[in-house]
């Protein structure tokens, strides 16, 4: 089964795997379709993209994590441009560890390396991009290390409630500099392009957990 919301990269991937042999019982272009479908269809491995409708950020990567919840022995290999590192670990912990695969499709050289992996993946071994692995590797330390002193100071006052112009008047520099601290933080956290509001939110759970 296959979750691509690319009509022209999902229409090119089912007949690349016709190709070698393999059937796809079903091509879906969002989440939701692809959670409805496995039922359904009971495939015998689930490719899935991580950004899908509606709102273009994780809703791939999170459905795999509830089939696999639902069905720990469901084989499903995630081919996505980024690492989504919040539910990355959580997909690769999923099960007992094995059938799942996490591949940037950027970094697939080959169609025979991208079918190989696939054959790996439903015979329930896992396969992991080395570029998955540094990255959740570094998710493990502390995120905020990366973060300026001055960025620090910034995400406390953030923390605490205050606004833009409340932090300015309290370190005495222009809310334009107050801005920029903020993207910059947002950036080092690597949260997810979202609303401004929301993205406020995870860097204040980011800083009262670490």
């Amino acid at each position: 089964m296959l979750a691509e919301d690319s009509v022209l990269l999902r229409d090119g991937l089912t007949g690349l795997l016709a190709r070698f042999g393999h059937e796809v019982v079903a091509a879906v272009g969002d989440a939701e379709a692809l959670v409805a479908a496995v039922p359904q269809h009971d495939p015998d491995v689930v490719v899935t993209d991580v950004r899908m409708p509606p709102g273009f950020q994780d809703e791939g990567l999170h459905a795999a994590v509830r089939l696999r919840a639902e069905r720990p022995a469901l084989p499903v290999l995630v081919l996505s441009q980024y690492v989504q590192r919040a539910y990355a670990a959580e997909l690769l912990d999923s099960g007992d560890g094995t059938g799942v695969g996490y591949l940037l499709k950027d970094r697939v050289g080959q169609v025979e390396e991208f079918v190989d992996a696939l054959a790996e993946v439903a015979d329930g071994g896992t396969v992991v991009d080395p570029e998955v692995v540094r990255q959740l590797l570094r998710r493990r330390r502390d995120p905020l290390e990366r973060l300026s002193p001055r960025e620090r100071e910034v995400l406390a006052l953030i923390a605490e409630g205050r606004s833009n112009a409340a932090i300015a008047r309290e370190l005495v520099v222009s809310e334009a500099a107050v801005g920029k601290h903020i993207g910059s933080i947002l950036t080092k956290l690597d949260l997810p392009p979202a609303t401004e509001t929301h993205r406020r939110v995870l860097a204040v759970l980011t800083y009262l957990r670490a």
